[in-house]
């Protein structure tokens, strides 16, 4: 009985002080200090949130700029390595916690992949559905932590007739980086049409955007002297034709989808947690950490699954052919 009440003053306590620190950040807040007109110290004032999309060069090598976001994605890379090298470097049969985290997130994800391309395929889209997902998500975490957009220099920023103080961050979400986004989408797209390429063959597969064997039966109407079916043969011969070019122009139109869906998320995700930050610093930007989180692992799911199902449908012809001949 006396834990239970212990327990009890121990809540009671903690939403007492949670309750001050959200009425203080308000009140110290823009919001909180014009409507009760107080004056708040510069040092207790968050920076009114300055939002710049292209990434900032931290210092230059030769005529190659290295961004913040840059050494972001860099620092990600460097992160994973290690953690799948020490996860790795000593295999045991009963693993440690470092190695069973591997295995539950290796193994999670190949489970996937194979429900969605079947036994036969998993290990072709296993490395890159993979590496998408990981990195895609990591990107996401990092940058909610406390390192990221909140250190570097200083800057004056003149805006009209109004000049502000900014921080030009050392690190900055890799995700926010429309480079970034867009050479995950080159990357992605480039698999998948090598998959269709490699697995159905050239023939074929262009055969499945343009049909032109449908222009071929037409032409041998003709010949046998059927000039009815020479003509709705030519026809649809030239509709398959114009559908294989909305069909081209699609696959195509992926490499900007994919580029600014996981851009402008992440981008309006910082720019939120930025806006909240400066409204009520304490406590009330804490469930959009949370949201972030979600939106990460979501992105990353929607990048990497995307990319597993149109690399499925580039090989899908290849199992129907399989299968019409069994």
């Amino acid at each position: 009985m006396s834990k239970l009440g212990c327990s009890s003053r121990l809540v009671v306590i903690l939403g007492i002080v949670l309750l001050a620190l959200f009425l203080a950040s308000f009140v110290m807040g823009p919001l909180g200090s014009k409507f009760f007109n107080i004056q708040v110290p510069t040092e207790l004032q968050v920076s009114k949130p300055h939002v710049v999309l292209p990434s900032e060069a931290m210092f230059h090598v030769g005529d190659f700029k290295i961004t913040n976001t840059l050494i972001s994605s860099w620092i990600t890379i460097i992160l994973l390595c290690l953690l799948f090298f020490f996860a790795t470097r000593k295999m045991k049969i009963i693993p440690g916690r470092l190695q069973s985290f591997a295995e539950v997130v290796v193994d999670g994800i190949y489970n996937t992949i194979e429900g969605v391309a079947g036994e036969k395929h998993v290990r072709t889209f296993f490395p890159i559905v993979t590496t998408i997902f990981i990195y895609v998500v990591t990107n996401a975490l990092l940058a909610l932590t406390p390192f990221w957009g909140s250190w570097g220099p200083i800057e004056h920023v003149t805006e009209g007739a109004h000049s502000a103080t900014v921080i030009v961050p050392f690190l900055r979400a890799a995700n926010t980086d429309i480079n970034l986004t867009l050479s995950i989408a080159l990357v992605s797209f480039i698999f998948i049409e090598y998959l269709g390429f490699s697995k159905i063959g050239p023939l074929k597969y262009i055969d499945s955007f343009f049909q032109f064997s449908a222009l071929g039966k037409a032409f041998g109407q003709l010949f046998k002297g059927d000039g009815k079916a020479f003509i709705s043969g030519l026809a649809f011969g030239f509709i398959n034709i114009y559908v294989g070019l909305l069909e081209i122009l699609s696959h195509f139109i992926r490499i900007v989808s994919f580029t600014f869906r996981l851009f402008g998320n992440m981008t309006a995700g910082e720019i939120l947690l930025g806006v909240m930050t400066f409204l009520v610093a304490f406590i009330a930007p804490v469930p959009f950490y949370g949201l972030e989180t979600l939106v990460g692992f979501l992105q990353a799911m929607i990048f990497a699954g995307l990319t597993l199902v149109f690399g499925v449908m580039a090989v899908t012809s290849h199992h129907e052919e399989g299968a019409e001949h069994n």
